[in-house]
């Protein structure tokens, strides 16, 4: 078992992009005092990847070693919309998308953070409060230059796309959930760097001793360029099936495979490095079955990687290996794709297909409305098999 000195030297050192004060956080890892860990969440999507785990596994580390998590339900922000990274203004979510989205949220989160130990707030409760007076005030305590010289708006600004005002107002609603919980440490990616540090000047002008700021980067999704994002299609999905997950992973980039060790699992650095310093398919069979065991078990991790290896190593593919699908009247491509859960829409399912990702019996089909029958064998994306029943 590691020692509290080796847990804070991790959490501090491992995947992290900065720290506003280390020296400070450090000491207080090593003291006796709890803090309360902040964490906002937007439930802009109903469903979490191995991106959004990067910071979740920071937190857990947190509560390991005693300090409090707390967990701001952003259903009042995600209705302004978080300008972060977006090159235009993001839609506001509606009370009845933030509530379908919330379904299974915590629940995904739990695979990681302990979430009876967590402090839980719904930030619309403080959010609708503010008016009048009371708004102007918070409001006036931010310059519009502060809002402006952020990156995400400066490229907007030159490239002539519209600011909206409420998206100016988005850091200082997140700033403000800060003052209301009294955070001593606010975590996110290094994206939400702008978000965080606001955090520490609203606190400052309500004379509350200013949060320090935990950065984590970002984890590039399978076509190792953009971060993962499900509205990409780049995304590794905490509940996906083992063999999804274990499929999805051997198909990273291997210049990805030493980030993906750091962020991703609980491998020691020295292993780390024997890995990735080795044969790169081994350490990529190595790395899928350590994080498929981490949301899934060993044993369904063993039982992926044996079945990765039989399918795409030596072309062996049994009847277990094809999920069957339920006959539907009058279907064609799309609608079978949709079905296999592989797209999450018609206009998704199309682009698959016309791009060459399905498969009817072997031969590439690239009609969306072409009608296989009963008994062909699907071969969707790269490693997803279906028979038509």
């Amino acid at each position: 078992m590691r020692s509290k000195e080796e847990k804070i030297k991790d959490l501090l050192e491992r995947g992290v992009e900065g720290v506003i004060k280390k020296d400070v956080l450090e000491k207080q890892l090593h003291g006796t005092k709890k803090l309360r860990i902040k964490f906002g969440i937007d439930p802009t999507a109903p469903d979490l990847h191995l991106g959004h785990a990067v910071v979740l596994r920071k937190l857990r580390a947190f509560q390991d070693l005693g300090h409090k998590l707390v967990l701001i339900i952003g259903d009042f922000t995600a209705q302004i919309g978080d300008p972060t990274g977006k090159n235009k203004t993001r839609p506001p979510l509606t009370e009845k998308e933030i509530k379908a989205n919330l379904k299974n949220y915590l629940k995904e989160a739990g695979k990681i953070i302990d979430i009876r130990k967590a402090e839980v707030h719904y930030n619309s409760k403080w959010l609708k409060k503010l008016q009048g007076k009371e708004l102007v005030h918070l409001l006036s305590l931010v310059s519009v230059q502060q809002m402006i010289e952020r990156d995400d708006f400066s490229k907007r600004l030159k490239a002539g796309e519209t600011i909206r005002i409420h998206e100016l107002v988005y850091p200082i609603m997140q700033g403000y959930d800060s003052v209301v919980v009294k955070a001593d440490v606010e975590c996110g990616g290094n994206d939400q760097t702008f978000n965080l540090l606001t955090g520490r000047t609203l606190m400052e002008k309500f004379n509350l001793p200013p949060q320090n700021v935990f950065i984590t980067p970002l984890l590039e999704g399978l076509d190792g360029e953009k971060k993962m994002s499900k509205s990409l299609g780049n995304y590794i999905g905490l509940t996906e099936s083992a063999d999804s997950m274990f499929g999805k992973i051997m198909s990273l980039p291997d210049r990805l495979m030493k980030k993906y060790f750091e962020l991703c699992t609980d491998l020691s650095e020295i292993k780390i490095k024997e890995y990735v310093g080795g044969s790169p398919r081994d350490a990529k069979v190595t790395l899928a079955r350590e994080i498929v065991a981490l949301y899934h078990d060993k044993k369904k991790a063993a039982v992926a990687e044996e079945k990765f290896d039989r399918v795409f190593s030596k072309k062996e593919i049994s009847e277990k290996d094809y999920i069957a699908l339920s006959e539907i009247s009058g279907g064609n491509n799309v609608v079978y794709v949709v079905e296999s859960g592989v797209a999450k829409s018609n206009s998704e399912a199309r682009r698959l297909i016309q791009q060459g990702g399905l498969e009817v019996n072997e031969k590439k089909d690239t009609s969306p409305y072409s009608n296989p029958k009963k008994g062909d064998v699907l071969k969707i994306g790269k490693r997803h098999f279906f028979r038509i029943k």
